[in-house]
């Protein structure tokens, strides 16, 4: 069985955060505490990330069976940023009897741009996919000045993500790769449709990584969905905006989380 990493935060009602592509779940710390103050709050490491131990296909179908036997909780509410949004959304749609609930804060069910849906240039993650090769940790600043781009204050936003995500030693670099692999390919948009739980989709206005206009659409697809757009935020508002993030995730939970 593979090692997965959680870090335990509070009591009260369970609600996992599963963190964004290269990071681990010491990016959530000063966060999880805050929200800890309301809820339980158990904070992840996906495989080959952090402190978890690494698996030899890094897909969506793998990631999500060793999350759903490492996290103890049968039902609660699942919080997934970037990456993790993906991932937790495909767990909503392989084990739905373990989530009550569902955040997608600045996720996309389709990562990618394509006619008609908001995204990631594609030619822009094949870049990073490519100089990921030539130099890793040069590849993942720029992702990381990516994020907090425009946003006010980002020198200082910049200086704490980096403290938090040099915490750990990066994933592999095929971890990596995968990683946006997943993000290239994967589409949960049928996923996201045919929802039949509470989900609330938490959105920066300024994010350079999943368009704001995504949230349009999410609508369409699914017009129960609760859309929260932070106007000044770019793609880790939690960071840059947690009050507001907090504040969301609060009273999400206090109407719809049973778990």
């Amino acid at each position: 069985m593979t090692k997965i990493y959680l870090e335990t935060f509070g009591q009260g009602r369970p609600i996992v955060l599963v963190h964004g592509w290269a990071m681990h779940s010491g990016i959530w710390r000063e966060f999880a505490r805050q929200l800890a103050l309301n809820y339980r709050v158990i904070c992840v490491d996906l495989p080959g990330h952090g402190h978890s131990e690494a698996i030899d296909t890094f897909t969506l179908a793998r990631i999500s069976a060793e999350l759903v036997k490492a996290i103890p909780e049968q039902s609660c509410c699942w919080l997934g940023w970037s990456l993790g949004a993906t991932v937790a959304l495909d767990m909503t749609a392989r084990y739905p009897e373990r989530v009550s609930s569902l955040i997608l804060l600045a996720g996309n069910p389709a990562f990618v741009g394509a006619t008609q849906w908001p995204g990631m240039d594609v030619l822009l993650l094949d870049a990073f996919a490519d100089q990921l090769n030539e130099n890793c940790q040069a590849t993942l600043l720029r992702f990381l000045s990516l994020q907090i781009k425009g946003l006010p204050g980002q020198k200082a936003c910049l200086k704490n993500l980096k403290t938090a995500v040099l915490e750990c030693a990066e994933p592999d670099k095929n971890t990596l790769q995968s990683g946006l692999g997943v993000l290239k390919q994967a589409d949960l948009r049928p996923v996201l449709s045919g929802l039949n739980i509470p989900v609330s989709v938490i959105l920066g206005g300024l994010d350079a990584l999943v368009p704001v206009a995504v949230g349009e659409k999410m609508l369409q697809l699914l017009p129960s969905l609760e859309l929260n757009i932070i106007d000044r935020a770019g793609h880790v508002p939690f960071l840059s905006h947690s009050p507001e993030t907090l504040a969301i995730i609060s009273q999400f939970m206090d109407n719809h989380a049973l778990g």
